[in-house]
């Protein structure tokens, strides 16, 4: 079976890791009709996903995120596809946590008198 190996780097933390984690387990739940369970931990959180021809996991840290998933043999032909897919989804999701993180962490300007 094909495998995707996706990894990514961030500077959310883990709470804001999480937030982009559940945002992509319901998109995934809904666009590719996935059945998705999430383990949370201390340091991190395990979000399983699965559905005919497909299994993985999203492994999310307070830094990074890794993704490991298995394709049958059906699915595997289109691997590159499904794959660039994932990317590409995840990156918007992070992007948009990262700007909704740095619009928190920007100190409020002084009102001038």
């Amino acid at each position: 079976m094909p495998d995707i190996r996706i990894h990514r780097k961030h500077a959310l933390g883990l709470s804001k890791a999480r937030e982009v984690a559940w945002k992509w387990a319901e998109q995934v739940e809904q666009k590719f009709d996935m059945e998705c369970t999430v383990v949370e931990g201390e340091t991190s959180d395990t979000v399983e996903f699965t559905r005919s021809g497909v299994n993985g996991r999203l492994i999310v840290a307070a830094d990074h995120f890794d993704l490991d998933a298995k394709l049958g043999f059906l699915l595997g032909a289109f691997s590159k596809t499904i794959e660039g897919e994932i990317e590409k989804n995840l990156d918007s999701l992070l992007a948009a946590g990262s700007k909704g993180a740095a619009k928190k962490a920007a100190p409020k300007a002084a009102k001038k008198k």
